[in-house]
């Protein structure tokens, strides 16, 4: 990788990772698997999205020198660690300040910025490589007041990530029940109310999904929906790419959101008719049939897509509700996983879905159920938002104030005073 030499802001220098961070092998902070507890404990860690795998009851040999930087040789995906931790294998190090001239926090958001891959071999990369890799370092009064302005991003960020996943548990819960017992109306006018159906007070019935309301069916998904075929224009023809139709790829709805609105690619009308593919209409459903199978949205616009979807739509708009069929599929989602077969990579076919079952109510009771799961899904994407605007934010802060942009000295200076 090429440093960038430019002129740093008088004070700064360059410096080796390897300088200043040291690097241990935590062979004794290691959790074996009996000993892991989901709920309680001392944290388990490793770098990356997971970051949390467990917790262990297991007290004996838990790394307490904190601050440190957890990292992973072969991804170099690292997390900064200020609380007491055991680790998931010795393949993730420990990297500690070996000095006192640098403010630890300081350092990892400069690693970030690095965007150092190793590819697929198997090295260690830390030493290496990565130990090599230098960062503009400010004194530390300066690295302080930058980590301290990072810090309070990271903390916004954290708490609209804790509020997500309150509403992902909520949501979790409610999907449950209203897809098991459903809500039943009761009163007119101002006095009229939904409440959820009660096994004390409603009759139930069993069903091949487990008891439900007395007046549901349970249906096959292949029997009450149109499955549309996708298909890919000629990419031998750019007339067919410069159109104003959106193309939808998996890619393009992969990201746990319910409403898909745009796509990467675009085609013309022509390209539309010799892809021999339907054009899904707003409201309409697409899921993913090859690979990742089971990815599931709801089409926010018009849209055309390729042959690795099918799109779904009610065929009788009076008995099942497309609003109401994404929920169900969502709730019932794992069954596309087993029910997939390949070697090569994961399929589903038209005949899978004759093996999906679902709960159907009343059409009334349908719109219900999905208009308080949609209530739960605006404010998880609002918060989603909001996230991703603190993220954009953090990122922009780092890359003017850890490479010396922007300067904090007068906040500093405003402070001594």
């Amino acid at each position: 990788m090429k440093v960038d030499k430019r002129k740093l802001p008088e004070g700064w220098k360059w410096v080796k990772l390897g300088e200043v961070l040291a690097y241990e092998q935590p062979n004794k902070y290691i959790v074996k698997d009996e000993q892991y507890d989901k709920r309680h404990g001392i944290p388990v860690l490793t770098p990356g999205k997971t970051f949390i795998l467990g917790f262990t009851q297991e007290h004996q040999g838990i790394y307490n020198n904190i601050p440190v930087i957890i990292f992973d040789d072969f991804t170099t995906e690292s997390r900064y660690i200020a609380f007491p931790f055991k680790l998931k294998s010795s393949a993730v190090k420990i990297l500690k300040s070996k000095c006192n001239f640098v403010n630890l926090y300081y350092v990892y958001n400069s690693m970030q910025l690095l965007n150092f891959k190793p590819g697929s071999e198997h090295k260690r990369f830390w030493i290496s490589e990565y130990s090599k890799f230098l960062i503009p370092l400010p004194p530390l009064p300066e690295q302080r007041k930058i980590a301290e302005i990072l810090e309070t991003i990271d903390n916004a960020i954290e708490k609209t990530d804790a509020i997500i996943e309150k509403y992902k548990r909520i949501k979790q819960g409610l999907m449950q029940d209203l897809l098991t017992k459903g809500v039943v109306n009761e009163g007119e006018g101002e006095s009229e109310r939904w409440r959820l159906r009660d096994e004390n007070i409603d009759k139930f019935k069993d069903s091949p999904l487990g008891r439900i309301p007395e007046e549901w069916e349970v249906v096959d998904v292949y029997g009450h929906v149109n499955l549309i075929n996708g298909g890919t224009p000629s990419t031998e023809r750019p007339e067919f790419w410069n159109g104003s139709i959106p193309w939808l790829s998996v890619e393009d709805f992969n990201i746990g959101k319910r409403w898909v609105f745009s796509s990467s690619k675009y085609i013309t009308e022509l390209g539309l008719k010799q892809s021999a593919t339907k054009l899904l209409k707003k409201g309409m459903l697409i899921i993913s049939a090859r690979g990742t199978v089971g990815v599931l949205a709801q089409l926010g616009a018009d849209m055309a897509f390729n042959q690795s979807c099918y799109g779904l739509d009610a065929k009788d708009k009076m008995k099942l509700s497309n609003d109401f069929l994404y929920y169900a599929l969502k709730h019932f989602i794992t069954s596309f996983l087993s029910l997939a077969y390949g070697n090569v990579f994961n399929t589903i076919t038209r005949e899978t879905f004759k093996e999906i079952l679902i709960p159907l109510p009343p059409l009334p009771e349908q719109q219900r159920i999905a208009s308080i799961l949609s209530q739960i899904d605006e404010v998880i994407e609002k918060e989603q938002a909001y996230k991703e605007k603190l993220e954009r934010i953090k990122k922009g802060l780092m890359e003017d104030l850890l490479t010396g942009k922007v300067r904090v000295n007068h906040l500093i200076e405003e402070e001594e005073k």
